[in-house]
């Protein structure tokens, strides 16, 4: 699962990146709000922690560009600021929780835990396209042109996260926790025999587009045209 932390407390970012890092998550750092702001618009993360005060943009405004933009990754505040009415604002502009400084790491990692478990991040649209591929999350059918077949609950959701990351590399790691759950107890050979299966989905409709290994790292939906 990759995070991207923006903050500009040196030390704080410091000490955050290698607690999460030892957690298995991979961790971009940017140091204010111009720059967060493009990381977040590249679509490149699955969560980001922000914090409110920072030098050039604030978090705040941060957070109110990202949303108009359309970006729907998660985003949780990690903010000094803590009267009752910054928090209503903070979530009122988008964020998806709020924690004050200073939080113990164990409270940080149990709301990761719970926004990782909100399945609606899986199928963010009605319906999802790349190259000749459409796929209906809600009937969970996939169809190119006038050959279509239907897909297990799991396999849609696998495919759906593929749809949302395409031409990206999706470690082993993100794909189980995003899919499965963090607290899910699965065999990485699960993992195998979906990809196998979806796999086979996509030759049965026979797409172009591939679901590629990319080894000892994950998976990668490509075009081959």
């Amino acid at each position: 699962m990759r995070i991207l932390l923006i903050e500009d407390d040196i030390s704080l970012c410091r000490s955050l990146s290698l607690m999460l890092e030892q957690q298995g998550f991979t961790v971009t750092v940017s140091g204010d709000g111009e720059e967060g702001l493009f990381y977040i618009l590249e679509n490149s993360h699955d969560l980001v922690l922000l914090d409110r005060m920072l030098p050039g943009l604030d978090g705040l405004e941060v957070l109110k560009r990202a949303r108009k933009e359309h970006a729907t990754v998660p985003i949780i505040f990690l903010t000094a600021l803590g009267s009752l009415d910054e928090r209503i604002t903070g979530l009122d502009c988008g964020a998806d929780d709020y924690i004050i400084k200073p939080f113990a790491f164990e409270e940080l990692m149990a709301r990761i835990r719970c926004i990782c478990r909100r399945p609606k991040r899986l199928t963010e649209t009605s319906h999802l396209t790349y190259g000749d591929l459409t796929y209906d999350p809600e009937q969970n059918l996939l169809r190119r042109e006038n050959e279509t077949c239907t897909l297990s609950r799991r396999e849609g959701d696998l495919l759906s996260l593929f749809l949302n990351n395409t031409g990206q590399t999706i470690p082993r790691t993100t794909i189980l926790m995003r899919v499965w759950g963090p607290d899910a107890e699965i065999e990485e050979g699960n993992l195998d025999n979906y990809i196998h299966f979806l796999r086979r989905r996509l030759k049965a409709v026979g797409s172009k587009v591939q679901l590629k290994t990319v080894r000892g790292v994950g998976y990668r939906l490509t075009d081959s045209d």
